[in-house]
């Protein structure tokens, strides 16, 4: 008979708060979208050569078990993203006129 092997799930959290797969920088919510969008957990490890199929198959599995905590991690990183977009926003000036100063600057 053989013996099941409990492996965990390949995810790590890093100081910021980000889920990656771990020992990659693919972070959780690349993998999530990725197959919301229809890919195929083949296609997700061909569009990301640093993620082993199993590992992806073993992400997805767990977002498949745990749809409430991966959902809720996937809006607080788009409310963090929507947050630190206004913010950049809010620090930029209008530039109205930078299309006229870079072609002025190009000689044109």
């Amino acid at each position: 008979m053989i013996a099941p092997v409990v492996e965990p799930v390949p995810l790590a959290m890093n100081e910021q708060g980000v889920i990656r797969v771990s020992g990659t920088r693919v972070p959780l919510e690349t993998v999530v979208t990725a197959f919301r969008n229809g890919d195929s957990p083949e296609e997700i490890a061909q569009n990301f050569p640093v993620l082993p199929l199993g590992d992806v198959y073993a992400v997805l599995t767990y977002c498949l078990r745990h749809p409430q905590e991966v959902e809720a991690y996937m809006q607080d990183r788009r409310a963090l993203a929507t947050e630190v977009r206004r913010k950049v926003e809010s620090q930029m000036r209008p530039q109205a006129d930078f299309r006229e100063r870079l072609l002025a600057r190009l000689g044109r």
